[in-house]
């Protein structure tokens, strides 16, 4: 073992688009601050991130009918709806900042418009729809969406979907032209080219094994080297914890009392991927569907127009699945060793609460390929099975807490950042809508860590976000302006892009 100690003033585990978000913040917060990164695989935006291991949806609650729910009264509840499509304007404007300076290039790359829709059958659902595309058409931030349940419309949306169509239950969809998908793998591969042209340390196929604090009040890393096997000792006064599902085990390390009674449940994903050209040619959008009873809301099945590597694809799934690995390219032992004295009980209590959840998934893991195609079949009839292949996505951690309203055990369902009370270490859990949320994420753990720059930072911060401190929904003015230039910039409108 080597005794190497070295100093820098921030550590980012884990590259995927959570440090590269935070990590371009910081740098043009304070540029003179020293950045080390650590990955233990051997690229940039190969877990989570990685354009093949998620869905490439632009999360702005467009179509995805998870976050709007009905009310006992049978009205239709879109405050969380609102809450994402501000997180998600926020990522834009940043994107749209780093465009407009030339710190990255061509969005097309990462970034491309596409309709988003949501597609429902049977009549209580299409009442449904009808209550939520009233509710959400009255507010400024989906200004734009479109209802029908009118068949030759719904052709002239969805031909694939609708072609060979013989059921005669009731269907309807809800469309906006302003949705987006978003290649985070792309994006984050950018984001650290432009960190290294900053002078920061990218080191890869290096696994951080320990994490303590040291009476000098830093906090030090024990990092190894996978190919050498060396082992070198990092300190920094900050740290920030973006490992995806590898986060929990070194939040734990930490022993900071914020990370105490947490516990984690992977879900891993599959998707089925088109390899028929004419096919994939015959769709273009991404279509939302809901969510089977007992099924997780990460679940939802949708159908997917995709643009990776500048070629376009399309994807139906998620299908659901269980492996006791944290990461992709984690270990069959990550659950099992992720349980500790302090969240026993929160985790038997969340095993006694989720029992349909495990059968779920367990019926998930057994689905041969044809009782796939079925499902998609419910998406396109005349689906035939060799045109299609399964893509193993990546792995979701959810997190599992002791809550009020939900009590011991709860799963949860989103984001989360768990931090020091003293703002010197941040982990980041859970999954969706995660990477659409990244900017606004990463401005929380900002907030946090360093409270006593904030007011220094605030004018950079609104120079990068204009809409910073503001609710776009009371702004409709500001809201307008913002879209534009976003659009424009990011070349998702008919203009022409203000820089290919």
């Amino acid at each position: 073992m080597g005794d190497r100690e070295m100093k820098t003033d921030v550590i980012l585990i884990g590259a995927g688009i959570m440090s590269a978000t935070l990590g371009t913040l910081l740098k043009q917060l304070v540029p003179d601050w020293n950045i080390t990164v650590f990955e233990k695989l051997s690229n940039a935006g190969e877990e989570s991130s990685n354009e093949w291991n998620n869905a490439g949806t632009g999360h702005a609650a467009l179509c995805e009918l998870n976050y709007t729910s009905e009310k006992p009264d049978g009205s239709v509840d879109i405050s969380k709806a609102i809450k994402i499509n501000e997180q998600f304007q926020v990522s834009m404007q940043f994107w749209s900042f780093l465009v407009q300076n030339k710190l990255i290039q061509n969005p097309h790359d990462f970034i491309m418009p596409l309709p988003h829709m949501s597609l429902v059958h049977g009549e209580e659902n299409v009442t449904f729809l009808k209550k939520r595309f009233e509710a959400l058409s009255k507010n400024p931030l989906f200004q734009g969406m479109e209802f029908s349940d009118n068949p030759e419309k719904l052709m002239e949306w969805i031909p694939l979907i609708m072609q060979e169509r013989t059921s005669h239950e009731p269907i309807a969809a809800t469309k906006i032209d302003t949705g987006t998908d978003v290649n985070f793998g792309a994006l984050t591969r950018m984001l650290f080219d432009h960190l290294e042209t900053k002078n920061v340390d990218l080191h890869y196929n290096r696994s951080v094994n320990d994490i303590k604090r040291t009476t000098d009040g830093l906090w030090e890393l024990k990092v190894q080297n996978l190919g050498s096997g060396e082992v070198e000792r990092h300190k920094a006064k900050f740290v920030f914890i973006g490992g995806g599902g590898g986060s929990l085990h070194l939040l734990q390390k930490s022993g900071i009392p914020e990370g105490k009674h947490i516990g984690g449940f992977p879900v891993s994903g599959l998707f089925m991927v088109c390899n028929n050209p004419e096919v994939v040619a015959k769709h273009h959008a991404k279509v939302y569907g809901k969510a089977k009873v007992g099924a997780p809301p990460m679940s939802v099945p949708h159908l997917d127009t995709r643009f990776i590597d500048n070629k376009k694809s399309l994807l139906f799934g998620p299908f659901a699945g269980f492996t006791p690995k944290f990461l992709k390219n984690g270990s069959m032992f990550d659950l099992i060793t992720s349980v500790k004295p302090d969240n026993l009980l929160t985790m038997l209590a969340a095993g006694a609460k989720n029992m349909s959840l495990t059968k779920y998934l367990i019926q998930q893991v057994m689905l041969s390929k044809e009782a796939r195609m079925e499902e998609l079949r419910e998406f396109i009839p005349n689906a035939k099975s060799e045109d299609w292949d399964l893509v193993v996505a990546g792995q979701r951690v959810q997190v599992i807490k002791d809550t009020e309203a939900g009590g011991k055990g709860t799963l949860q369902f989103g984001t989360e950042v768990v931090s020091a009370a003293d703002g010197s270490v941040a982990a980041l859990l859970g999954a969706s809508p995660g990477a659409s949320t990244a900017v606004h994420v990463m401005l929380e753990v900002i907030t946090k860590c360093f409270p006593q720059y904030i007011d220094e930072w605030e004018p950079k911060i609104k120079e990068m976000i204009p809409s910073y401190g503001v609710s776009l929904m009371d702004n409709p003015q500001l809201l307008n302006e913002i879209h534009t230039n976003t659009s424009q910039t990011l070349g998702l409108s008919e203009k022409k892009p203000v820089f290919s």
